[in-house]
C-alpha cells in the first residue's frame, strides 16, 4: 500500500504536491512550495489546490504562477529525492509556449528601458540620472572654481 511517502522500497503512484514542486526544483525549499500552494498559486488539472498535502500523479497537469509567470507543466514522473537539475527537469514537461523564458508575462509600462535600447552598457547609467560619480563631482568642482 503506497501512501505517496518516499519509502525506498515502494514504487510511487502519488506524491504530495509540495514535495513534488520541491523535487522538480520549482521552489528552493519545501516550505516555500507549501506556501505557494496555500496562497492559491497552484492548480491541479484546472482545479485550485488549497492544501500542500494534495496528491499529484503522473499525467496530471499543473498550472503554477512563479515570478509573475504562468507555467503549465505535465507531470512525467514522481521524485524520490531532490537531485540535480537534469533529474528534476525529467519530472515534468513544459507545456507553456517558450517565447522568452526570462521575460515575465505581465510587464509594467513603467519599466525602465534595457541597456541595449539606451546604448549605455552594464555598470553604466544614462547621463543626468542619479547621483554624480566621483569623476563628475570633480568636474563640477573644477567648473565652480574649486580645486582639490
Amino acid at each position: 500500500m503506497s501512501r505517496g511517502d518516499d519509502a525506498p522500497g515502494d514504487t510511487l503512484t502519488t506524491q504530495r504536491i509540495d514535495k513534488w514542486l520541491w523535487f522538480a526544483r520549482l521552489t528552493k525549499t519545501r516550505t516555500l512550495a507549501a506556501d505557494l500552494v496555500v496562497r492559491g498559486k497552484v492548480r491541479l488539472n484546472r482545479v485550485r489546490v488549497e492544501k500542500p498535502s494534495q496528491t499529484v500523479r503522473v499525467e496530471d497537469v499543473l498550472t503554477v504562477v512563479l515570478n509573475r509567470r504562468v507555467r503549465l507543466l505535465k507531470v512525467l514522473g514522481l521524485g524520490v529525492r531532490r537531485g540535480p537539475a537534469v533529474a528534476a527537469r525529467a519530472l515534468y514537461e513544459e507545456l507553456t509556449a517558450a517565447a522568452d523564458p526570462l521575460k515575465p508575462l505581465a510587464q509594467s509600462s513603467l519599466q525602465l528601458p534595457s541597456w541595449q535600447e539606451t546604448g549605455v552598457g552594464p555598470g553604466r547609467r544614462m547621463p543626468g540620472s542619479g547621483r554624480p560619480t566621483k569623476k563628475e563631482r570633480r568636474e563640477i568642482d573644477r567648473m565652480g572654481g574649486k580645486s582639490r
